[in-house]
């Protein structure tokens, strides 16, 4: 009886990951190294994703901040953004509560987005995921053009991560509540871990907003409203009987 939404490190969640051929005890070693700390600890200190709510909820209830942006600077974590942007939304957005969540990929959306995240309203929480690229991939060799002097030597990899680092500090510069997760490698363990993360956070936040976070009862509503309107059409043609 988990719902969908909770159930990727279940032996169903994890089937296709499986089919896959990927390491799925990695990704369960990595969600147990989020997971034990907390269930061993006395109480909030120190554990992030407990922090991580009660600043979500906070900047909410105190600053009116009710957008949290994910933004990783990896291609590989863009989906992972979306899987996050479901379980925030679906498990919080309930009696008036919950925070929208929103998902932009660096460094695409340094232009697409940016230029509305530092000057447009201050309604919005970033957190930054960003992976350590420095000295990665193909040497940059920059030509006759002057003014590209400062990439010679430089790696792809460098290029990516100064711009993930140079726009966190920017948003932090800027007054904007900004958070900073940084990874060496993008694996299953690492992808354990994020998960788990995530999955506590949200039902901490759910916790702080007195909600339930494993329902959804307006999906469920426009599911049954579905099912009404299917039934009530004729399968040949489309029309009502």
């Amino acid at each position: 009886k988990i719902g969908g939404r909770f159930s990727a490190l279940s032996l169903v969640g994890m089937l296709p990951a499986m089919i896959a051929g990927l390491d799925c005890a990695a990704v369960r070693e990595g969600a147990a190294s989020v997971l034990d700390p907390v269930l061993a600890a006395n109480d909030a200190t120190g554990i992030a994703p407990a922090i991580g709510a009660a600043l979500s909820v906070g900047l909410a209830r105190e600053k009116d901040i009710n957008i949290t942006v994910l933004m990783p600077y990896v291609d590989r974590l863009n989906t992972f953004a979306f899987w996050y942007r479901q379980i925030w939304a679906e498990s919080l957005g309930k009696d008036g509560n919950g925070t929208t969540p929103a998902v932009a990929l660096g460094t695409v959306d340094q232009h697409s987005q940016v230029q509305l995240y530092l000057g447009g309203p201050a309604d919005k929480l970033f957190t930054f995921l960003i992976q350590d690229t420095a000295g990665k991939g193909p040497v940059l060799q920059p030509g006759p053009d002057k003014a590209l002097d400062y990439l010679a030597g430089r790696t792809m990899g460098d290029l990516l991560q100064a711009e993930a680092d140079a726009t966190a500090a920017t948003t932090v510069k800027a007054g904007r509540p900004t958070r900073v997760i940084r990874v060496a490698e993008v694996d299953e363990r690492t992808i354990g871990a994020l998960m788990m993360h995530f999955i506590l956070e949200t039902i901490f936040a759910a916790h702080l907003w007195k909600i339930d976070a494993f329902d959804q009862p307006a999906v469920e509503e426009g599911k049954v409203l579905t099912r009404q309107y299917l039934s009530a059409r004729i399968p040949s043609t489309g029309r009502k009987p």
